[in-house]
């Protein structure tokens, strides 16, 4: 039974992390779209 709680431990903070990982790189995405469109209205 302890193996059983650790593997569903195991998983569900790899699915946190991977979520957490996923919102830095939506962010990132984000940013330098932001920084794209300013670029394309200077012109």
């Amino acid at each position: 039974m302890n193996y059983l709680f650790l593997a569903y431990s195991v998983t569900w903070a790899l699915i946190a992390g991977y979520v957490l990982f996923l919102g830095k790189r939506q962010k990132a995405l984000q940013k330098e779209i932001k920084q794209l469109e300013e670029w394309n209205s200077e012109e």
